[in-house]
């Protein structure tokens, strides 16, 4: 008699589970029916306004809940990526760069429009060969240019410095091939910064690699094809592999960037290691023989389309960047008179509590200093925010203290132990250090906020708020300096009442 399989055995056992769940389903569904059936009877006994009322609570229920769930599901809002801004137009970065004649950044940044007018008028065509370190960029301006004075040494990172060489095509015309620093290279951030800045200058890039992409070279791609040029992907020590090697790194560059990449072998000198029959071992140095003749063809291409066709790009990716820094260093000015703007008021607000004479007084007063203090960051970052916003806004704000009052008293009166002399200070001093430190994080919040999401996001605003509001450590740190602000605010208020 023959013995059952064990996977007949499993099969079986899946069926028997199969029915069983089918099973199980039609029960509950039967008794899910008897019940919906039976509410609906019992419903039907009942007054007309209880049904309806009945029916009104289930579906403020349903609505409740599904409300939270979207709440707790929603997924979170991404932090804006920096993007390249719209094309730049020459008189307004211009006038951008007069505004901020005074930043220490302003002469670095007028000198690249400078060099901008000086390459436009030369009318000569400026390629930059660009990638990471020992990819083979100076030995592939050796290899195209021969000749020309170029340093190349078997240690990494040997161009120290951006390099220009003069080069020309089969028809005579001239370029400028510029040999970059590399990245990756220890302690090279500067390095870096200025072969960025050399790819930017340049009518078309080169971008230099001899193997796979890593993930920074893609963004470094990604970044380089934003600005609308040409970009060449240049696959260097293509002699590292054989045939099918090759063809199956040069499908995969191609699927990954889209663009065709140029397989080169820049040449050069080696150091090979060599093992002799007996098993000796030792080393050489062995020429490699440079096969370039694909890229000299697509440079040819390039010269020959001329610098003032690509000209347009070149002037809006320079134009571009320039703009960026523009808009950092207008960024980081905005924060240093938003921090002044905010100690100022925080400086209001300790006086406001001292001024404070009748009960209910201080609220008015520090009302009417919050609605200005949010409204004179808004106008600094250029936010249009109506009044009928701040109030609520303030209204909204004043409800978070509940819960953090206590909190900032205390450590509002722990603040002027620090001062010889006023460990026992009545309650006003104290009640102006809380209202400093109050409005010193209301008003990081605010400006936060403004910085960030570039627009006045309540919400965004209140839970920063409420977040230092409920951070003791930096309250703590707070604390010293607002006490001095109301000490000094205290002086202030002794001078201006007089003898």
């Amino acid at each position: 008699m023959s013995e059952t399989p064990p996977t007949a055995r499993i099969r079986w056992l899946i069926a028997t589970l199969i029915v069983m769940v089918a099973l199980g389903l039609l029960v509950s569904l039967v008794y899910a029916t008897d019940a919906v059936l039976s509410i609906i009877e019992r419903l039907e006994r009942l007054p007309t306004w209880y049904s309806v009322g009945a029916l009104a609570l289930t579906l403020m229920i349903g609505t409740g809940a599904g409300w939270a769930i979207w709440r707790v599901l929603r997924p979170r809002r991404a932090p804006r990526e920096q993007a390249l801004p719209a094309p730049a137009d020459r008189a307004q970065v211009d006038q951008r760069l007069a505004a901020i004649s005074a930043e220490a950044d302003a002469t670095r940044l007028s000198g690249e429009i400078a060099e901008l007018d000086r390459r436009q008028r030369s009318g000569t065509l400026y390629l930059a060969l660009f990638g990471e370190v020992s990819a083979g960029k100076s030995s592939l301006v050796r290899a195209l240019l021969p000749g020309s004075e170029v340093r190349v040494d078997v240690r990494a990172g040997t161009t120290r410095a951006v390099r220009h060489h003069e080069g020309r095509d089969d028809e005579g015309q001239s370029y400028a091939l510029a040999d970059v620093p590399g990245f990756g290279e220890w302690g090279g951030a500067e390095r870096a910064g200025a072969a960025r800045s050399e790819a930017l200058r340049a009518h078309a890039v080169l971008y230099v690699i001899d193997s796979d992409l890593t993930a920074s070279q893609m963004e470094e791609i990604e970044w380089l094809r934003a600005f609308g040029k040409p970009l060449l992907l240049v696959l260097n020590k293509s002699d590292r592999y054989d045939n099918a090697e090759r063809a199956a790194l040069a499908a995969r560059l191609r699927e990954r960037t889209k663009l065709a990449p140029i397989v080169v072998c820049a040449g050069g000198r080696e150091r090979v290691e060599l093992i002799a029959a007996d098993g000796s071992r030792g080393e050489r140095e062995v020429e490699r023989r440079p096969e370039v003749g694909e890229l000299r063809a697509a440079l040819q291409r390039l010269v020959a389309s001329g610098a003032g066709k690509l000209e347009p790009a070149r002037e809006r990716a320079v134009l571009q960047a320039v703009t960026l820094e523009i808009d950092a260093i207008e960024q980081q000015r905005r924060q240093r008179e938003a921090e002044a703007l905010v100690r100022e008021y925080a400086r209001k607000a300790a006086l406001g509590a001292l001024a404070a004479v009748a009960p209910g007084t201080d609220l008015v007063i520090q009302g009417v200093l919050a609605t200005r203090l949010v409204s004179e960051l808004a106008r600094l970052y250029d936010t249009p925010v109506r009044s009928i916003d701040l109030d609520d806004f303030v209204t909204l704000a004043g409800g978070r203290l509940r819960g953090s009052s206590a909190l900032v008293l205390a450590i509002a009166g722990n603040a002027l132990k620090a001062f010889p002399g006023l460990g026992t200070v009545g309650g006003g001093l104290v009640h102006a250090v809380a209202y400093a430190l109050i409005f010193d994080s209301l008003g990081r919040a605010v400006a936060e906020t403004l910085a960030k999401e570039r627009r006045f996001d309540r919400e965004r605003v209140l839970e920063r708020f409420e977040g230092t509001l409920g951070d003791r450590s930096m309250l703590a740190e707070l604390a010293p300096t607002m006490a001095r602000i109301a000490l000094e605010a205290r002086k202030a208020g002794k001078e201006l009442a007089g003898p």
